[in-house]
């Protein structure tokens, strides 16, 4: 079945203190940049202040791992934390707020269920085209939207859309949509060395009830126009190098030894491919990060210690360490 969408675009942990989620990630390895926060002034010269929710990076050449958060009533920021003033014309302006506001309830709304993994937003290489075949596959969503923001030298243009399910903008999983590609030229300029060697996301899985799958398989297909492939007690689907996981809660175990589910349905963990997995578990284990080992030889951190999200790692493929997405399967 033939798809424009192409890959994962980004996996998204939302975190309730995102200074302790930056100590986290930074002793996980990743390079993360100081994270943004929208503001604006309360009224006519004063001081803008941050609102609505905030959120940074781990990037990679064709994707990236998210955190966000909901930025707090009391107005604490990480020490480092950039306020990113919010400046558009007077006719636009209601609608910006409106989509700002939105998303902090919805992701407040996520932070009651559990800490942990509620973002899951793949790339489209025609964003329009993925509109309407949603459309007529009966898919709700909230149409293409469009924001252009600085970047270094540039204007960035993100489009993108919400699939609309248990209420505009969020799936029960939490907060599902589409993305068009990245631009290469700009995510070049924001890409670093990760001193765990990470490289780019591999995998996101989704863990339903037993009685579930089917339906949650189906719904996928829709959003995808992928059709997945049986995998022991899983259903993969496959992507450009790499993969969407919907694994039944009897199947979890099997997956990754020792977690536990937060809730169902709940998108439990994304997987990082990293240059040379041996340094990385040095690394983890130096910084006295707890580890596993999942039955495939990977490696992961357990939800427990990680703020809610099951974090794993797995050795790169050639092509992807050379800054190439393979086409392909997992080896078995």
């Amino acid at each position: 079945m033939a798809s424009e969408i192409t890959r994962l675009h980004h996996v998204g942990h939302v975190v309730r203190d995102m200074s302790a989620a930056l100590d986290l990630y930074r002793r996980l390895g990743f390079a993360v940049p100081a994270p943004g926060y929208p503001a604006m002034s309360p009224r006519e010269g004063a001081e803008p202040e941050p609102f609505g929710a905030a959120n940074t990076h781990a990037d990679f050449s064709h994707d990236f791992l998210e955190l966000s958060t909901v930025v707090q009533a009391d107005g604490r920021l990480p020490s480092n934390a950039r306020l990113v003033p919010l400046q558009a014309p007077p006719d636009v302006l209601p609608t910006l707020l409106e989509r700002i506001h939105a998303t902090s309830a919805n992701l407040a709304e996520c932070l009651d269920r559990f800490e942990g993994l509620h973002i899951l937003m793949f790339s489209s290489a025609d964003i329009d085209a993925t509109a309407a075949r949603l459309t007529t596959a009966a898919v709700r969503h909230g149409g293409v939207n469009t924001v252009r923001r600085p970047a270094g030298d540039h204007v960035e243009t993100v489009r993108y859309l919400e699939i609309d399910g248990v209420r505009p903008g969020v799936e029960a999983e939490g907060r599902v949509g589409v993305v068009a590609d990245l631009d290469p030229r700009i995510q070049a300029t924001r890409l670093t060395d990760h001193p765990n060697g990470a490289v780019g996301l591999l995998d996101a899985t989704l863990c339903v009830a037993d009685d579930e799958l089917d339906a949650t398989q189906a719904r996928y297909e829709r959003y995808l126009g992928r059709t997945p492939r049986p995998e022991g007690s899983t259903r993969v689907f496959d992507l450009d190098g790499a993969t969407l996981t919907l694994v039944p809660a009897s199947g979890l175990a099997t997956l990754f030894p020792g977690e536990r589910l937060p809730a169902l349905p709940a998108l439990i963990a994304c997987t990082v491919a990293v240059t040379d997995l041996t340094a990385t578990k040095k690394l983890l284990r130096d910084n006295e990060v707890p580890l596993r080992q999942t039955p495939l030889g990977d490696v992961f951190v357990p939800a427990g210690t990680s703020l809610g999200a099951t974090i794993v790692f797995r050795q790169a493929s050639a092509d992807l360490r050379r800054g190439r997405r393979p086409a392909g399967r997992r080896p078995r």
